[in-house]
């Protein structure tokens, strides 16, 4: 089976499988069974699967499970999980701004909901996004839903997901979703190495489950390679590359080593990467703005570790950010998985991935 063939099948299996932040527990069993089946060796640790082939030091590869979706916080109400799992929503004057929850809830009116146990994923109803609005009593964003009037505060909703292929691009809500099914995938056609599935990404949590294991077994590493997507302003501007790449995040700075590997694998299959920290302090020379080179999962590691636990990050570049349309091209993803194959030294074809 070609990579295509086998990333294509699993991503169509994970999307449909709800796995909100904070609310991941069915996602990890369902993802628990699929590494089995592909030979893996699974461990479950709080927030953290870890599936292991017979070579687990030859590639050390991480991927977060969560995406993002709504908690029921009150008969009919319901807020933005990650606001609350990251304690962003609360009355300490700890709440995301204005600006981002009108943003947030922007992206989602009209979408259809289903309401789900967190434990063992199943359907507990099916909805849709009425409206939004912010309650300026407590800074809150809050979504109403059509369909959901019975479910009960603590309940988690995600957004219905099917994938969608478009004009060469995988559609749906991708991050990160797509980068576990490269995983899962990569198991599919004998990958040896280890592969980490964190949970709590997107509310800033994931760092501390992956550094407690490697704390827990004494690990020390520069060979981490963080994988995810990379988000870009528009569809135009994210198929300019086919691959993301990262000296630096917001936090701190990456493993030298271990990203020019990563660089010179992608330079020798032909792929056009960039790095998302040049491109951010370009874009902020030419026009005077002041914009983040954003925070990951590695940089948040990286620190908190004091260098323990070190590496890079591959990204696949992505338009729709946060949303159920975001996509990706294929061509891309492809490449992705035929990057992390030579990454982990499984013999691969030279040349371009088709």
């Amino acid at each position: 089976m070609s990579e295509t063939e086998a990333l294509t099948s699993v991503l169509q299996e994970l999307i449909r499988q709800p796995s909100v932040v904070g609310f991941e527990h069915s996602f990890f069993r369902y993802l628990h069974r699929l590494l089995e089946e592909r030979g893996a060796r699974v461990t479950w640790y709080e927030g953290l699967l870890v599936a292991q082939g017979h070579d687990p030091r030859s590639a050390l590869f991480s991927a977060h499970i969560d995406r993002h979706g709504l908690l029921c916080t009150g008969p009919n109400e319901f807020q933005y999980a990650a606001f609350v799992e990251g304690r962003r929503s609360d009355l300490l004057g700890n709440s995301v701004s204005e600006q981002l929850m009108t943003r947030v809830g922007g992206r989602f009116g009209g979408c259809e909901v289903m309401a789900y146990e967190p434990w063992s994923g199943a359907w507990w109803g099916a909805g849709r996004v009425a409206r939004t609005w912010i309650c300026e009593r407590r800074n809150n964003l809050i979504f109403e839903v059509e369909g959901l009037e019975h479910v009960v505060a603590g309940t988690p909703v995600a957004f219905s997901d099917r994938l969608r292929v478009e004009s060469g691009r995988f559609v749906g809500q991708l991050d990160n979703v797509l980068s576990a099914a490269a995983l899962v995938a990569l198991f599919e056609r004998g990958f040896a190495g280890t592969a980490f599935f964190t949970a709590g990404e997107e509310a800033g949590s994931s760092w501390r489950y992956l550094l407690e294991w490697f704390r827990r077994f004494g690990e020390r590493t520069e060979r981490l390679v963080v994988l995810d997507t990379s988000p870009f302003s528009d569809l135009e501007t994210a198929s300019r590359q086919d691959v993301v790449l990262r000296w630096k995040d917001a936090n701190g700075t990456f493993d030298e080593q271990t990203t020019r590997r990563v660089e010179a694998v992608c330079a020798a299959v032909g792929l056009r990467a960039t790095f998302k920290d040049r491109y951010v302090e370009e874009r902020n020379r030419a026009d005077g703005q002041k914009r983040s080179l954003g925070s990951t999962e590695l940089g948040r590691i990286v620190v908190a570790s004091g260098g323990f636990v070190q590496g890079t990050t591959l990204q696949i570049p992505t338009a729709g950010y946060h949303t159920v349309a975001e996509s990706a091209a294929v061509e891309s993803c492809t490449a992705f998985v035929h990057v992390l194959e030579a990454l982990a030294g499984a013999p691969h074809e030279a040349g371009r991935p088709g």
